[in-house]
Formats: C-alpha cells, sequence, structure tokens
C-alpha cells in the first residue's frame, strides 16, 4: 500500500466525524451506535439521512450545509475516497455529518428500526449482470425497511439508463410512490435546486461527456411484498463497451 493511502487511513482513524464498523467485528461484536444515533453520535433528535456509496462525500458535505437542522452519514468502504470528504467536514467544524465506513450489504446491522429517515443512492453502480448488487433491487429494498422510516424517502440520482429504467419499473410494480422522476434533470430542473446545485466528481464527469443525469425520488412503504420486475433492458453502452447483453429477472439472479 502507497504512503499516500496509508497516511489517508491515520487521517481518517484519527477523525472523529469517522466511525469504521468491517463485516467481520460486526459479526463478532455487534455495533454500538446501532439505535444510538442520535444520542451518542450527533447529540440532538434531528432526522438522519444516508448516502450509500458516497465516494468522496461530496452530497454529504452538500446537504449538509443545505439543511443544518437534519443529519447525514456517508457511507463506503473505500477510506481512500472518503476521506476528502471526512477531511473536509472537520477541518469545517461541521456537526450534522458523519461518515461511516463499512460495507453496504450489512447496512441494516448498523441501524435501528426507524432510524433513518431518508437515503440518497448518487451515481451508484449500475450493477447491470447481477439484481442482488444493485443498490435499487428489492433485495436492497427489504434491507431498508428494517431500520427506515414507514414511507422514507429513497432517492436516486444517476447517469444510467438501465439503472433508472430499472428502478422506475421497480418502483411501479411494487407500488412504491413515486414523487419525481427526470431521465435530463438538468433539462428539466431550475439551477438553484438542491438537485443541480450539489455535484459530485462521478456527476460531473458524466456531464462533460455530454450524458443526461436521471434522478427519481419514491416513497418506501413498509408494508407489501416485493417482488423483482420481470423485464429485460438494454445496457448501458458506454459501460458495457458496446456488448449486447441485457438484463432479466432469471439472469438478474
Amino acid at each position: 500500500m502507497g504512503k499516500g493511502k496509508l497516511a489517508k487511513f491515520a487521517d481518517m482513524a484519527a477523525n472523529p466525524l469517522v466511525v469504521e464498523c468491517p463485516f467481520w467485528q460486526l459479526q463478532k461484536e455487534g455495533f454500538a451506535l446501532k439505535g444510538n444515533w442520535h444520542k451518542e453520535f450527533f447529540h440532538n433528535n434531528n432526522p438522519i439521512t444516508l448516502e450509500l456509496g458516497c465516494g468522496r462525500g461530496e452530497y454529504t458535505i452538500g446537504l449538509a450545509k443545505q439543511y443544518p437542522d437534519c443529519n447525514f452519514i456517508g457511507v463506503d468502504i473505500k477510506g481512500s475516497r472518503m476521506w476528502h470528504g471526512a477531511k473536509e467536514a472537520m477541518e469545517a467544524g461541521m456537526k450534522n455529518v458523519a461518515f461511516l465506513r463499512t460495507n453496504i450489504e450489512c447496512i441494516d446491522g448498523l441501524f435501528a428500526e426507524g432510524e433513518v429517515a431518508e437515503i440518497w443512492l448518487t451515481f451508484s453502480d449500475p450493477q447491470m449482470k447481477k439484481a442482488t448488487k444493485r443498490l435499487t433491487s428489492t433485495y436492497f429494498m427489504e434491507r431498508y425497511r428494517r431500520f427506515v422510516v414507514d414511507r422514507g424517502l429513497i432517492n436516486v440520482k444517476t447517469d444510467s439508463n438501465f439503472l433508472a429504467t430499472y428502478t422506475k419499473y421497480m418502483a411501479e410494480k411494487n407500488g412504491l410512490p413515486i414523487n419525481q422522476i427526470t431521465f435530463d434533470l438538468y433539462k428539466e430542473e431550475k439551477s438553484d435546486s438542491p438537485l443541480t446545485s450539489i455535484r459530485t466528481y462521478y456527476e460531473q464527469m458524466w456531464l462533460d461527456r455530454g450524458i443526461p443525469i436521471k434522478f427519481i425520488q419514491f416513497a418506501l412503504p413498509h408494508e407489501g411484498k416485493l417482488e423483482e420486475p420481470n423485464i429485460e433492458i438494454p445496457v448501458d453502452g458506454y459501460r458495457s463497451y458496446n456488448h449486447q447483453v441485457v438484463s432479466t429477472k432469471t439472469t438478474g439472479k
């Protein structure tokens, strides 16, 4: 491992805004902050929003600045990326921000029932070959239900036409109320909107390539059985290097 990464990991370990919980630790020891984020970390009862796959943390910090009466937690496994946001938040003295380094697959073991109000998924890997890894799949929706409030909001911002289309069908098939959907956000949204005024590193990269940004917001009720949509969706050519592949319910599993 390079000296740069070692230095970043040392910074992360000393940063009071960073919490780490590897899968082995969760399995062996549990997680002390589960059910105690308000009391033990934020020291308030303001609603908690997660950004899953936060990368450098631009959206976590941007939202925290715009909504000081809410708490925001950026979640990612890659500490060298997360270091940027954690460092910025600490130096700015932000009190409503945390960064959680862990595997998203075990996210339901880190928060108690009803502890989270809202989730943001910003430029997640569309996982075009395997639905169980897709952060908007019913497999993850079931996990989110275990800790998100009833009818809590799921916000999806993506360059991927595949992921946006899949998410739309998934929500519609399961009767999840869609509050907003656009396949060209910057064409339809005002420039001073929080949806366009905060841009991640990857978002700017896709915009520079002329790829429209998609956004979907839907509510996640607790009731009802969730089922995967049985559909075929063309993959994103720029991500799949023009391989002609489609995703279906069968191959997705």
